[in-house]
């Protein structure tokens, strides 16, 4: 059974609507004495993070098959574009963008494995246009 993946004629998610935190690999210990203490609980944890994306009527239509049939509503793992890395040019140490030899800008690429979060996608009608609200957990 293959991954499905992000579909790509939807846009990345806004920046307005993007949160992330980090996982949390601590237990505490049990102490009857002292201050708290912590100790490690697993050795890779996902990273939650917060997205909204906003759509059009037919982008919404992409939207909701891709969760409903594709990730089985919810339910599976899915692959999707980094939005934080993927599609940004690398950049010299000036911070000018590298060039291929054509002048076309080299752009990063990469992937997170998602699975959704605990909360359903929560959708708003704006204007004419869907904000569609969730949440993922990223994959270590």
């Amino acid at each position: 059974m293959t991954i499905p993946s992000w579909p790509s004629e939807l846009p990345k998610p806004t920046r307005n609507g993007y949160q992330a935190q980090r996982g949390d690999p601590r237990l505490p210990k049990n102490r009857s004495t002292g201050p708290k203490g912590w100790r490690r609980r697993w050795t890779a944890v996902s990273k939650p993070v917060s997205l909204s994306v906003q759509l059009g009527r037919s982008q919404k239509a992409v939207f909701d098959k891709f969760y409903d049939e594709d990730t089985k509503d919810g339910t599976l793992f899915f692959w999707m574009p980094d939005p934080v890395t993927d599609g940004w040019p690398l950049l010299t140490s000036d911070g000018s963008p590298m060039l291929m030899s054509d002048g076309t800008p080299l752009l990063m690429a990469a992937l997170w494995l998602c699975k959704w979060g605990e909360a359903t996608p929560v959708e708003r009608i704006v204007g004419t246009e869907f904000t569609i609200s969730f949440s993922v957990e990223v994959m270590p």
